[in-house]
């Protein structure tokens, strides 16, 4: 690990001497390539120095407490856990900050949400999701926008997906994926009854056109009117969208815009997305007996969390973590959950490093 961490401290150095006295052929695309590289390592170094000062403090300190004053030599003993402490706690982070990065997590993504069972309760509980979801990217000034959505007749949605735009989007929310169970006695109970219903989450990345190869002839595009919400233009014109994969067999509608032209360039993105995902998953399955452990995989026939409303909480069940704060979390507020996520799955990605 210090060799490694040797070679980065030179690779910034050099980095430094090239963006301070940059070459006149140097044009404007290599310098932001050189210092988006060097601010990737500026993590990495600072703990690293800090990790090398902190040793030679340890080191003095030993030396004072056999060879130094009596004061002296007291003063080193106190000193001493302190910084092993410390150290213990740099060598940490920096096992963590070499981990191999996900090159997805600065990605958009594409939010699918579909009703699994419990019929219309589940259909409305899809809708408090979306609108959780909806809030906490409003939280973290993310861009919400809509592709498609079957609506009830009661508020709900039988299916809704969207993409979601913004800095780190899938990074915060790749450990969404899976089943979100809700107990709550639903409003169309007339007797109280609580029940159970099922939501399934879908997060998937935006996936480059370089990254997908499609083929044309790969394709069956389908048009038909829309039938939403957007009024007699949207009605009358066959701006709808329908995109069949047929490898595949995967199937994407497209109906929120107006232009059929803006609807194909959306369903396409999200047909992306799909074959990438279906493609990752396929290498997932390949390498799993190779794992410690399935938590967290991603798979969406996984149940993830639970929200009791009668009891007012909220668990992860990857975790076990529970909090008593069900529509704080419904409002948006999740950050109390993801945090702890994003620690739990780097800290199994150091056990397995």
């Amino acid at each position: 690990m210090f060799e490694k961490l040797e070679h980065i401290v030179a690779q910034h150095q050099e980095l430094e001497r090239l963006l301070a006295d940059p070459k006149p052929s140097l044009h404007s695309g290599e310098f932001q390539k050189y210092a988006r590289e060097k601010a990737a390592l500026e993590e990495i170094v600072s703990n690293y120095l800090a990790y090398k000062r902190t040793l030679h403090e340890l080191d003095e300190n030993k030396t004072l407490m056999k060879e130094g004053e009596e004061d002296l030599r007291a003063l080193a003993r106190e000193e001493v856990p302190n910084l092993k402490k410390k150290l213990e706690g740099l060598e940490e982070k920096l096992k963590f900050l070499l981990l191999p990065k996900d090159s997805r997590d600065e990605r958009n993504v594409f939010l699918e949400i579909r009703a699994g069972a419990g019929g219309e309760e589940a259909s409305l509980f899809a809708s408090d999701l979306f609108r959780m979801y909806s809030r906490y990217a409003e939280r973290k000034g993310w861009a919400v926008e809509v592709i498609s959505s079957s609506p009830t007749g009661l508020g709900g949605f039988k299916e809704i997906i969207a993409s979601i735009e913004g800095q780190g989007v899938f990074s915060r929310l790749k450990f969404e994926s899976g089943v979100h169970r809700v107990q709550r006695v639903p409003r169309t109970e007339a007797s109280g009854r609580i029940h159970t219903s099922t939501v399934t989450v879908a997060v998937l990345p935006e996936a480059d056109e370089v990254e997908v190869d499609i083929r044309d002839e790969e394709l069956r595009i389908d048009t038909f009117r829309s039938g939403g919400h957007g009024g007699q233009n949207v009605n009358k014109v066959e701006t709808a969208v329908r995109i069949i994969h047929l490898p595949t067999g995967l199937v994407v509608v497209c109906q929120d815009e107006r232009s059929q032209h803006k609807n194909k360039i959306k369903a396409m993105k999200v047909l992306r997305a799909r074959i990438r995902d279906r493609l990752e998953e396929e290498q997932r399955k390949q390498i799993a007996h190779a794992r410690k452990s399935q938590v967290g995989s991603g798979d969406r026939s996984e149940k993830i969390r639970t929200y009791n409303f009668p009891q007012g909480r909220v668990t992860d069940h990857r975790i076990g973590l529970t909090l008593h704060r069900i529509q704080d979390a419904l409002d948006g507020d999740l950050d109390k959950i993801i945090e702890p996520l994003i620690t739990h799955f780097q800290a199994e990605a150091l056990k397995m490093s």
